[in-house]
């Protein structure tokens, strides 16, 4: 697997090694976690994808799952909606390590490898909470490796985001380009809207490369598109910056699916993605249905694979924006649906 990580991420893969990974993570999980080996008792391999044992994403509201035979370390947690059950996933070391791996190659590979600084919107404060991580956290420092040093730029005692615009201003010393990160809300709060004409006459010129998850269920109330959300983070800025809109799971953190100039999200060569019909199960080739996400990086808890309430239908054949691979387009919620927190789409 570690080979496969130094590969370019966006690529054509054989499907029957990704099934033969796929195949010995879910025997390892059988014989490692008694409520997974549960709800798929036996001990046969999948003779494809489709057939694959999974976990809806709402078991994981509801048990906090364990591998037997992993160095489990922390609790990663969703943000949750008002009276919803956040997700909790235990995070292990192997899995930490190349779940780190797969967002720095997903990430180098769209900003390039150059170090910056790093703007978080977000609070130092998010780091010192011991045994757990928020899933904010866990998606900023996945551009850690890529940070020449780190800068927490959200003032968290005002009720709404805002930018503490002394440290923009202490990270713009001496520095042309940056990073940013933040959840898709946030970000436009404190950033696409918020920040005054004297951050943005300093920006001027800047090479910003903007990167942001999370859902957009906020900001369709507030009548932002995406369009007027990316025209308003690069005004004035350098023709060679970008805002880069990613999609995933808490439960597979690590595993992200950007959004390209065509309109599809793309799918490492670490991950698969199946689309279901939400009634019968069946696999669609190329109708919209329920996503179904795996991934072989997750060796702690059987969130390998996983069936979501987010829906969505794959997109065969060459992308218009040069990428190889599989894609999907993200189409939105299945009815009625849990609304996912900081996941929502």
């Amino acid at each position: 697997m570690s080979a496969l990580l130094d590969s370019p991420p966006f690529a054509e893969r054989d499907e029957s090694s990704l099934l033969a990974e796929m195949n010995a993570l879910t025997r390892w999980h059988r014989a490692g976690c008694p409520e997974f080996g549960a709800m798929w008792p036996g001990d046969d391999d999948a003779a494809s994808l489709e057939a694959l044992p999974f976990v809806h994403v709402g078991v994981f509201k509801h048990l906090l799952l364990t591998t037997r035979g992993a160095s489990h370390q922390r609790t990663l947690t969703s943000s949750s909606t008002s009276g919803a059950s956040p997700s909790k996933i235990t995070l292990d070391t192997r899995s930490s390590e190349l779940q780190s791996a797969s967002s720095l190659a997903i990430l180098r590979h769209l900003v390039g490898p150059d170090l910056r600084p790093l703007l978080i919107l977000d609070d130092v404060a998010s780091l010192r909470r011991p045994g757990q991580l928020s899933a904010r956290t866990a998606a900023a420092m996945s551009l850690r490796p890529l940070a020449s040093q780190i800068h927490f730029v959200l003032d968290q005692t005002t009720s709404n985001p805002t930018l503490r615009e002394g440290a923009v201003r202490d990270a713009l010393a001496g520095h042309d380009e940056l990073l940013v990160y933040g959840f898709t809300s946030v970000l436009w709060q404190a950033w696409g809207e918020g920040a005054g004409n004297k951050l943005k006459a300093l920006l001027r010129g800047k090479t910003i490369h903007f990167v942001h998850s999370g859902g957009w269920k906020k900001l369709e109330a507030l009548k932002v598109d995406r369009a007027s959300f990316d025209a308003a983070l690069l005004e004035g800025l350098s023709s060679a910056s970008s805002v880069i809109d990613y999609y995933g799971l808490v439960e597979q953190v690590g595993v992200i699916f950007p959004l390209c100039s065509a309109g599809f999200r793309h799918a490492p060569l670490w991950a698969g993605v199946i689309v279901r019909d939400p009634f019968t199960l069946r696999a669609l080739p190329d109708s919209p249905g329920m996503l179904q996400l795996m991934n072989t990086l997750a060796w702690g808890a059987p969130y390998h694979n996983v069936l979501t309430e987010d829906t969505g239908r794959l997109a065969p054949g060459p992308c218009p924006c040069g990428l190889t691979g599989l894609r999907f387009e993200l189409l939105g919620r299945v009815p009625k649906a849990e609304s996912r927190g900081c996941a929502n789409v």
